[in-house]
Order: structure tokens, then C-alpha cells, then sequence
């Protein structure tokens, strides 16, 4: 196994910066669907929604594998030196938690359509197993997990966007446009 890389630069790289833009436009459309898709009555624009917000979240997590998989090859540029400890600490959880919260909202709601006897169809044409077989009361203590788990993803995205601007507009240091693609 190789070594990650040492940060040689003070911005992350353009896959990076590629997969932290698409899975952050990714998850903010996901979370909006599926409080949109809360109030509506049952039809067919209804089920083809759920489809489409099934197909999205497998994605994320396809996607969440590739990111961990380059962070894991490719250092992230140091902190700022001026961060205190527990401004560090907040940023390494926060990072853990966001990365969790990637694996863990897809594979609980993949879990709670199996357990509801709902297969999941990946862009429609690819049928992934069920995970579970269908139980009603599973299904339902999932459906309460997929629910707390995207609150808690809310909270931790507040908390990473209010850090970001902190510190660009407080800290005047360089930890969100590190992070923006670079203008030529």
C-alpha cells in the first residue's frame, strides 16, 4: 500500500475539488427531494421520484467510495497554523462525520426500501439485491434511522458551510478558496 501524498500545494487538487462540488450539489438535491417527496400524495409522479431519489443516493455512495478512495491516495492541504485545538478538532470530526454520513444515508435507505419489499433499480435499468428480506417493522425502524441520518447530515453541512465562511470572512485565511476552483 502506498503512502498518501504530501501536500505539495495549498489548494486541494481538481479531482477534489470535482468530487467535493458534485457531492455537495448532489446531497443538498437529494435532501430537498426528499423532503419534497414527504408531501405528496401517493402517484405515479410520486413513485418516480422515489426512483430517482433511490438511483441518486446509490450514486453518492459510489461516489462517496471514489472520494474516500483519492483522500486516502492524496493528503489535503495542512490546516491553517493559526487553528486551535479545538478548531481542529471540529474539523477533523466534522470531516469524519460528513464522510460516515455519505456511506451511511444511501446504505440505510437501500436497507429500508429492501426491508419494504421496494427494490431499488439503479438509473432504472440495473436491479440491485435486497439487502433484507421485507419486514414491515424493519422497514419502518430504518425509514425513523434514514430520517434521523439526514437531519444529522443537515446539521453537520450547517456547521462545515458556517466553518468555511469563518474563516474567510472572520479568519481571513484561505480554507474555503483553497477549496474553489481556481479562476484563471
Amino acid at each position: 500500500m502506498s503512502m498518501p501524498s504530501a501536500p505539495s500545494r495549498s489548494h486541494y487538487s481538481a479531482p477534489a475539488k470535482f468530487l467535493h462540488w458534485l457531492m455537495a450539489l448532489m446531497l443538498f438535491g437529494l435532501l430537498g427531494l426528499g423532503f419534497y417527496m414527504q408531501g405528496l400524495s401517493l402517484s405515479p409522479q410520486k413513485l418516480q421520484l422515489y426512483s430517482w431519489h433511490k438511483w441518486a443516493g446509490v450514486t453518492v455512495f459510489l461516489l462517496a467510495v471514489v472520494r474516500l478512495a483519492w483522500r486516502a491516495g492524496h493528503t489535503p492541504p495542512a490546516l491553517p497554523a493559526h487553528m486551535n485545538t479545538l478548531e481542529r478538532l471540529g474539523a477533523r470530526l466534522g470531516h469524519f462525520a460528513l464522510y460516515v454520513l455519505m456511506f451511511a444515508i444511501p446504505l440505510s435507505g437501500w436497507l429500508m426500501s429492501s426491508a419494504k419489499g421496494i427494490q431499488t433499480v439503479w438509473f432504472g435499468v440495473l436491479p440491485l439485491p435486497d439487502l433484507l428480506e421485507k419486514n414491515k417493522e424493519i422497514g419502518n425502524a430504518l425509514q425513523t434511522l434514514h430520517a434521523v441520518l439526514n437531519l444529522t447530515l443537515i446539521a453537520v453541512l450547517l456547521a462545515h458551510v458556517a466553518g468555511a465562511l469563518k474563516h474567510h470572512w472572520f479568519d481571513k485565511d484561505d480554507v474555503l478558496t483553497r477549496m474553489l476552483p481556481r479562476r484563471a
